[in-house]
């Protein structure tokens, strides 16, 4: 059933500087570079409760708020197949305390007009001056007393659950979740949540992480804003000074290492129409060495520095391969990573890559030029003194000082340090951190049409295959059994869901479905009509929101007291929609039908068919090898000024009505931030739909 995507598409609510000069020879001269800009960091104070609680407190009076970031500095944690547990214990600290419901600390918070979060790192919250103390106490009674209640427990799984299963479907994260995998290994930073580590997660688990590691001896506890020192200690005395010291259990991991030559790693997106690249790997660069500062001018000449960055320079503005294009190298005090990617066509993935690991190679290779080093200091200054203006980076560097025992003035000097990096420094750092012979080169998109000419950037030669989770996939598919074509799929999908003749006496078709969207009951009526007559009618909370209708040449979509007619090209995509049972046309003349293999879905397994309509549409049907039956759709319809998106149905629970197999649950997503679950309500066959309910005037 396509129509689904109809459905997806209604949530988707649509100083240039010169130099004058006499003469071309001193337009070609740089200017001098003058002294660092004087950068005050800022006054804060430092002090240590008795149970080990370190507070920096740095004073603002500009305005009367205050903002109060409590950090626990917990270490790498394994978690296993409970990967996930510390982050649900970080929001359930929230949920309710001994003597609050959730309810009741949403209500305090809300009353003051306060920002309140919670996370496995800790507790923030910030509120206007006066009511300072009806926060901390708050804050102090989640921190000191969570009960863990048993109902917000399986609310936040569903939750969660919810969102893995969203994210499942995103490109980018994929990119991001495999990435972290193959960088990390056997390290806890290489650990990603899956449906099943979370279905896997106890309470009792979350309570031990709590347990395991809030404790203040480990913490820090940033107070910014309209106060000064000594209240501020009276303060942290008051709501913290009872707070009890635990003792750390520790565990140390090996670190993980770059890969001795550089490895392809694709993720099948069928239909995807662009693939996301991510070129990664550890490093060992710890905050506050040497080489940290001179790393980070490093990386905002090659991909930090927005649009005047190399790779965007390259990559986006002389090739036009993407939109943007970034670099990331991070340090950590247990293991930091570098990262260069961004999305880019199919057509040009392998030439996008070629030119990422171009740039790589030229840091490394040539010194770079006394202008564009410049040009990357002055840079990286402007947009310093800029975050220094915000009192919360003085806090977040004040912290940092505390934390990774930084000197007093490391910040002070921060500017100072960068203008002093030399292009020696900076070469001699790109050959030791930028390392393209080292890399994963992770790819998310369409094997079909990009797999095939990325195997030459593999120390291997080939390219290595991997779910969605980072897991490798066997290198050789399922053989297809001998003779087997894809109309012979498609015939046998046809006789599972009632044979040829039956369907073919079809005369009309009407499904009520429902779902809910945010929290709001959507229901909608579906009515179609041979050969391509489709009308549809889309209500929330009992208001009319969308009506569309198609008579096989015109279509027409009203809603929101807008109308827009369709006609020509813009209704030819309508035309399979509006196919009761599409599959009885695939063996006429214009389609085309590749029987592209065998793939795993869910733990079974689907024949795989690539579909080019008429009309030069391309989509992917998977049909149960087993049942027989349609389990999945992809097609990449265009989104607007968006460009084109790929939409992905689902389709399950068949149920027979009228001697027709029809699939009465439908998850569709894509065209939305969240997938689409409709569920059939009922399905009237041959009711005499009468032409005028699918007319569209001229």
């Amino acid at each position: 059933m396509r129509n689904i995507k109809l459905i997806i598409a209604l949530i988707a609510v649509f100083a240039a500087q010169g130099l004058w000069a006499q003469n071309d020879d001193f337009r070609k001269i740089a200017p001098p570079s003058g002294p660092a800009p004087q950068i005050q960091f800022g006054e804060y104070e430092e002090f240590t409760l008795d149970n080990g609680l370190q507070v920096i407190v740095v004073e603002n009076h500009k305005l009367p708020r205050i903002a109060f970031n409590l950090l626990v500095d917990v270490p790498p944690v394994k978690e296993g197949e409970f990967t996930g547990a510390a982050e649900l214990a970080g929001e359930m600290i929230s949920r309710g305390t001994e003597s609050r419901s959730k309810a009741e600390i949403d209500a305090a918070v809300d009353f003051i007009g306060a920002e309140f979060s919670t996370d496995e790192n800790g507790i923030s919250g910030a509120c206007l001056t006066r009511h300072k103390d009806k926060l901390l106490e708050v804050m102090a009674d989640v921190l000191l007393h969570p009960a863990f209640p048993e109902e917000e427990f399986e609310k936040l799984k569903k939750n969660r659950l919810s969102e893995l299963s969203s994210q499942e479907d995103d490109p980018n994260f994929i990119a991001g979740n495999v990435a972290q995998v193959l960088r990390y290994g056997e390290h806890p930073y290489g650990e990603t949540p899956t449906e099943q580590s979370i279905e896997a997660i106890t309470l009792d688990r979350c309570k031990a992480y709590y347990e395991s590691y809030f404790m203040p001896n480990i913490s820090y506890l940033a107070i910014i804003g309209d106060i000064n020192a000594k209240e501020a200690k009276e303060l942290a005395e008051k709501y913290f000074g009872a707070w009890e010291k635990g003792t750390l259990s520790k565990e140390f991991f090996k670190r993980p290492e770059a890969p001795s030559e550089p490895v392809v790693a694709f993720v099948d997106k069928p239909g995807a129409v662009q693939s996301v690249i991510d070129i990664t790997y550890p490093v060992n660069l710890k905050p506050g060495s040497e080489d940290v500062i001179i790393t980070t001018v490093l990386n905002t000449l090659l991909g930090s520095g927005g649009l005047n960055s190399r790779l965007n320079s390259n990559i986006r503005e002389d090739k036009g391969y993407s939109y943007g294009v970034r670099s990331t190298l991070n340090s950590d005090k247990y293991v930091g990573y570098f990262s260069a990617g961004g999305s880019v066509r199919n057509e040009v993935t392998d030439s996008a890559i070629v030119q990422f690991l171009y740039e790589m190679n030229r840091m490394r290779d040539e010194a770079v030029s006394a202008q564009e080093l410049q040009s990357t200091k002055n840079y990286i200054t402007g947009f310093f003194a800029r975050a220094m203006e915000r009192p919360e980076t003085v806090a977040r560097l004040a912290l940092n000082t505390a934390r990774y025992k930084l000197p007093k003035d490391y910040y002070a000097n921060y500017l100072k340090n960068v203008n002093a990096v030399t292009a020696g420094q900076l070469q001699e750092a790109a050959k030791k951190y930028i390392l393209p012979g080292q890399a994963y080169i992770v790819v998310v998109g369409n094997k079909a049409e990009v797999a095939d000419k990325l195997g030459r950037f593999a120390g291997s030669g080939a390219v290595t295959f991997f779910d969605l989770s980072g897991n490798p996939l066997s290198s050789s598919e399922e053989a297809l059994p001998e003779g087997l074509t894809a109309l012979d799929v498609v015939d046998n999908y046809l006789a599972a869901i009632g044979g040829r003749e039956q369907l073919e006496a079809v005369k009309d078709l009407t499904l009520n479905m429902s779902t809910t969207v945010q929290g709001m009951a959507m229901q909608m009526t579906l009515q179609r009509k041979p050969p391509e007559k489709m009308a549809m009618k889309v209500e929330m909370n009992g208001m009319v929101v969308n009506e569309t209708r198609f008579d096989g040449q015109r279509g027409l979509v009203s809603g929101m007291g807008q109308e827009q007619k369709l006609e020509g090209e813009e209704a030819e995509s309508m035309r399979s929609q509006a196919m009761i049972f599409p599959e009885l046309n695939f063996g006429d003349k214009g389609y085309e039908l590749v029987l592209d293999g065998i793939e795993a879905l869910d733990g079974k397994k689907a024949y795989r068919i690539l579909i080019t309509s008429p009309g030069g549409d391309k989509s992917t049907f998977y049909y149960d090898l087993e049942t027989g039956l349609k389990v999945k759709t992809i097609s990449t319809q265009d989104a607007g000024p968006q460009g084109p998106v790929t939409v992905t149905n689902e389709l399950s629970d068949y149920k027979e009505v009228d001697g027709i197999r029809i699939p009465y649950e439908m998850k569709a997503s894509g065209m939305a931030p969240f997938p689409l679950t409709m569920k059939v309500e009922s399905v009237a066959v041959n009711t005499g739909l009468t032409d005028d309910i699918f007319e569209v005037e001229e």
